[in-house]
């Protein structure tokens, strides 16, 4: 790979400014001062530093976000906040979230720039659970699960919903376990058999839990240990 495209796809400055840093001197690749900024380097290996930091080459990003109420999960809204705009500086590097949650919706969501991964967390051939914890306003029927595990027609998009598991927490509160993620998907399931959602947070993507030290608006990197569970 080239040193300029490195530091660009780095989001360190553009090809320009590093071309004008390399006639300053100021980059170094293995200790040696940088020529020219079309040099070819090693990302994966080779020790390439501005002044004396290190810049450490990453294709891909993965983040883990506990979201908060009142942001919504796209990359832009000109009308409210997203979860891009709670990442700060990170946005720069082109990031977006894997799949959507309610503007009121908490809880687990992931945040790459990596186009495969998401596609295989998201794609309904994949059928990949998640689970929700929910709060209602009326009291649990348990034969709830009975009609869930049949599927539920919603319109207008005249489908059946796939299977989905109800475990009861108390009256009150439940988990829902789905394996596709339709428009207003868990809240619609609930309305159909007459109850009505009034707190709604994602809890579990596949075998991974939202990290319980995770703060409402918090997020942080994803270890190589979690990217397993996630399939990667």
């Amino acid at each position: 790979m080239r040193l300029d495209k490195m530091l660009s796809d780095m989001k360190i400055a553009t090809r320009k400014e590093i071309k004008a840093m390399v006639k300053k001197g100021i980059i170094t690749v293995n200790g040696e001062i940088a020529k020219k900024s079309s040099e070819k380097i090693d990302e994966n290996n080779d020790i390439v530093k501005i002044y004396d930091e290190i810049i450490e080459y990453r294709k891909y990003l993965y983040f883990v976000m506990n979201k908060r109420k009142q942001v919504t999960s796209h990359t832009r809204d000109p009308l409210h906040k997203t979860v891009i705009d709670d990442m700060g500086e990170l946005a720069v590097f082109d990031i977006f979230p894997v799949g959507r949650l309610d503007i009121d919706t908490t809880g687990l969501i992931i945040i790459t720039n990596d186009g495969k991964f998401a596609h295989n967390l998201i794609s309904p051939k994949k059928e990949v659970a998640k689970k929700y914890k929910v709060k209602l306003k009326e009291k649990i029927d348990p034969k709830y699960n009975e009609t869930f595990q049949k599927g539920i027609k919603l319109m207008p998009e005249d489908i059946i919903t796939q299977p989905a598991t109800m475990e009861i927490i108390d009256e009150y509160n439940c988990y829902l376990t789905i394996k596709e993620g339709k428009f207003h998907q868990v809240k619609r399931m609930f309305e159909k058999v007459g109850n009505e959602v009034i707190e709604l947070k994602r809890v579990q993507i596949g075998e991974f839990k939202l990290p319980q030290d995770l703060e409402e608006g918090e997020f942080r990197e994803l270890t190589d240990e979690e990217l397993k569970i996630l399939g990667l």
